[in-house]
């Protein structure tokens, strides 16, 4: 079968097709058109000839074999020490043999690929601070990505989540008035007890655009109202975009470059628009490396930069509490032992590493350091879209033993995690192995306990 009706080399444009991937649940369907599905080789070849630049073939001939990346790398680690699960392993047995193969590959090759791409690496790049030539398998692997996407050997879900970029311009199918209508009821839901709260949409010249995750409108909104309500007590002049309001780019994560560079242009057109001095996007790793760090080139920005500056939400935290935007009252300071998880994407990949420890600084009288940490730190076990792919939920619970463990060695039941992949990740890793460990975003924390004015105070 050259093509599939549901898997196939097509991108998903039209709500009828993006409609007859969701009806087909688990992908069943999906798959087993996948089984009969045609490589393109001539396809694959050019796509080769024209992308795979110096760099990449550099590090697939340099490699030493090592072994430096093993002990790098969660899933060789939670997986007894598996030589299929080295990274340079990884890398080579997929990519190096299509490279070596001239494209010439077949459908369970491909089949292989794919499963090795998405569920025995999430791209946290842990690996390429070991390696000592520097070799990113990450990046690699982003690539490989993108060769299996072209060829439509990516996950169901993943297949789903590119379609809804592509039509909705954001992960989920929330279009622009369910978005509005959103922030209109979550000032009004919060408004007696915050008076004066707003949450102002398509506010032109604001100081701050906030952006987020389109999981925040769908499934728990009252993080939009926690951000307007802090927002709120500092004083900010802030604004969010109508359009270009979503962060994330799950199409990053299925390798799906072209629907990456529409997703960031909604957001950069809407910084154009409205011209604010500055984005701040919500607590998500991969949302601040897809729209501030990747977003640019993919745009085509000679910069290399976002149309307005760009800051991750833990930078305006630890800016409002070192002004004195916000205050804590030391009496609501956590006292039980707690611990960060650093997010490959806005630690290691983002160098924030310090401004994370300066907030728990202000907001915990008993840190503890998970061991490693800061760049060091591993993978949440969810990462690079292994979170949401059921297809390997096996392989990502067996995955999640590394953090949990870390979290445990650490004393700490409470793991405050900035992050929507770290806080889905930590929240399945409780409900498999049920250890009575507790996570939460910043906002919700720092809510209660800041020190809010009289004049802000309700009435009553």
């Amino acid at each position: 079968m050259a093509e599939g009706k549901l898997c196939n080399r097509k991108t998903v444009d039209t709500k009828e097709y993006l409609n007859a991937l969701l009806a087909d649940k688990s992908g069943k369907q999906y798959y087993k058109e996948m089984e009969e599905l045609d490589v393109d080789t001539d396809k694959l070849r050019t796509t080769l000839k024209a992308s795979l630049k110096s760099r990449l073939r550099t590090w697939l001939e340099i490699c030493a074999h090592c072994g430096m990346c093993a002990d790098s790398c969660f899933l060789y680690l939670a997986n007894n020490r598996d030589p299929e699960q080295v990274p340079s392993f990884k890398i080579q047995s997929t990519l190096g043999e299509i490279v070596k193969r001239k494209g010439n590959v077949d459908n369970k090759f491909m089949r292989m690929v794919m499963d090795t791409a998405w569920s025995k690496c999430t791209c946290c790049s842990r690996c390429g601070s070991f390696c000592p030539f520097g070799i990113d398998m990450g990046i690699m692997f982003g690539y490989l990505r993108g060769l299996c996407f072209s060829q439509g050997f990516v996950p169901w879900e993943l297949k789903i989540g590119t379609g809804m970029h592509r039509i909705f311009r954001a992960q989920m199918d929330i279009t622009s008035e369910d978005w509005v209508d959103t922030c209109e009821w979550m000032a009004e839901e919060y408004e007696d007890d915050w008076p004066g709260l707003a949450i102002p949409v398509d506010k032109v010249n604001a100081d701050i655009m906030y952006t987020l995750n389109a999981r925040e409108p769908k499934h728990y909104p009252e993080d939009i109202a926690e951000a307007a309500i802090l927002f709120h007590l500092a004083g900010e002049n802030w604004t969010v975009p109508s359009e270009g309001w979503e962060q994330t780019n799950l199409a990053m994560f299925a390798g799906d470059w072209a629907a990456c560079k529409m997703q960031v242009e909604s957001v950069y057109d809407a910084m154009n628009r409205l011209k604010p001095k500055r984005m701040v996007g919500t607590e998500c790793g991969h949302a601040h490396r897809s729209t501030v760090i990747e977003g640019p080139y993919w745009a085509g920005l000679e910069t290399g930069k976002t149309p307005v500056k760009s800051i991750h939400y833990v930078e305006w935290v630890a800016e409002a509490l070192r002004t004195g935007k916000l205050k804590i009252d030391p009496a609501k300071k956590i006292k039980e032992p707690v611990t960060y998880q650093d997010s490959c994407n806005y630690i290691r990949n983002g160098g924030l590493k310090d401004i994370s420890r300066e907030i728990m600084s202000y907001i915990a009288e008993d840190f503890r350091e998970m061991s490693p940490n800061r760049e060091h730190n591993f993978c949440c076990g969810g990462g690079g879209g292994f979170n949401g792919i059921g297809r390997y939920r096996q392989q990502r619970n067996a995955g999640l033993q590394i953090k949990r463990q870390q979290i445990l060695d650490t004393g700490a039941k409470l793991v405050i995690s900035p992050c929507h992949n770290c806080w889905d990740a930590i929240r399945d890793m409780e409900e498999v192995f049920k250890d009575g460990i507790r996570w939460s975003f910043l906002k919700p924390l720092l809510i209660n306990m800041v020190e809010v004015p009289e004049h802000l105070k309700p009435e009553d």
